[in-house]
């Protein structure tokens, strides 16, 4: 694991009790440093859920840019 997806990892750490609330979880799938998107898989209740894109958006992704200005999106795989 490189240092940026070191660094990705400590942000979902900081999202993962929020998502664990409500049934879910995140994992980092990998980092494409080419385009800048974060490739997660959401896990557990946040499948299937109709906010998950909501909360992949307003909340991970935000979190991830404001921690690391190089992320342009985060982008959830099955």
């Amino acid at each position: 694991m490189n240092d940026i997806e070191e660094q990705i990892e400590q942000v979902l750490e900081q999202v993962r009790p929020a998502l664990r609330m409500d049934g879910g979880g995140i994992e980092l799938v990998k980092y494409d440093a080419e385009n800048g998107a974060v490739h997660v898989r959401l896990q557990g209740a946040c499948v299937g859920c109709p906010m998950s894109q909501v909360t992949l958006k307003m909340g991970v992704e935000m979190a991830l840019q404001d921690a690391l200005p190089e992320i342009k999106e985060v982008i959830s795989v099955e």
